[in-house]
């Protein structure tokens, strides 16, 4: 195993917060006493850690997921001398786990947490905004799986699911990225504008839609994709047209719903 550390910054919304993402391989790095502003939430994806934190040491193993509380001193080392070890952590500002729960900022009373679901979740969410970190759909899951972390696994108690008129919120969020899918307003600005938090927009829409608000978006721009494509244009041309951030994030998603490449679907159209 390599020693690597990888920082991807992503934004929370369209000129919105940054939040840190950092993936990390070592062998033999062991760090020195520190803590971070921020709550540090780290999936452990090979290998075994050894951290100092609050008076005692937590052993991470694979799957296993760590949250360290803003302030807290804390080390971290290999686990074994011989295995090194490897995680993605983010470093997420405390609001962002405290928008969808009552009684203040979470606490978490163990910081070594067994919850295979979210580990996958919180490991997918972060491979894939390290690739392409949009901020639609950064906005759109960190929040969303960060309130999940605190709803499951601190003391902190959720925020009611029941959004009154959600149907009707989660159609006005949907005709506003529609209008201004290139350059989609945050999540954050559309909530205030609703007299909502960020997690019941999220909440509304995803009950209404089925979807997160970036993946009704990814579809609706490949929707829009096929039709310049069959007028000739090129995936690089129209990735940009329809907001993606590039061919390959165009390729991702035009993949995921219609099976095929742009370039494919283009060639076979004109075949035809």
């Amino acid at each position: 195993m390599a020693e690597q550390a990888l920082w991807t910054r992503a934004r929370l919304g369209r000129c919105g917060p940054p939040l840190d993402l950092l993936t990390a391989n070592f062998r033999r790095h062991v760090y020195a006493p520190h803590a971070h502003d921020e709550y540090t939430i780290g999936v452990c994806v090979g290998g075994s850690e050894v951290i100092d934190y609050r008076g005692g040491h937590i052993r991470t193993g694979p799957g296993t997921i760590v949250v360290l509380e803003p302030g807290e001193i804390h080390t971290g080392g290999p686990g074994t001398t011989t295995d090194g070890y490897a995680y993605r952590a983010l470093y997420a500002e405390p609001s962002l786990l405290a928008d969808g729960t009552l009684g203040g900022l979470p606490h978490f009373r163990e910081p070594l947490l067994e919850d295979p679901e979210l580990a996958m979740a919180l490991r997918r969410a972060h491979t894939e905004l390290s690739a392409c970190p949009d901020p639609l759909e950064a906005e759109s899951r960190l929040p969303w799986l960060l309130t999940a972390l605190a709803c499951r696994h601190s003391t902190a108690r959720p925020v009611s699911d029941r959004i009154p008129g959600a149907a009707t919120l989660a159609l006005t969020v949907r005709d506003r990225l529609a209008d201004e899918l290139t350059a989609p307003p945050s999540l954050a600005l559309l909530a205030a504008d609703l007299g909502l938090s960020r997690y019941q927009l999220l909440r509304a829409f995803r009950t209404t839609m089925g979807v997160p608000p970036y993946a009704w978006l990814a579809q609706y721009r490949v929707t829009r994709a096929r039709v310049l494509l069959e007028t000739g244009l090129r995936p690089a041309e129209v990735a940009v047209l329809v907001g993606f951030a590039d061919q390959a994030h165009l390729t991702r998603w035009f993949r995921r719903v219609l099976g095929v490449t742009p370039a494919a679907y283009r060639n076979s159209v004109q075949d035809r």
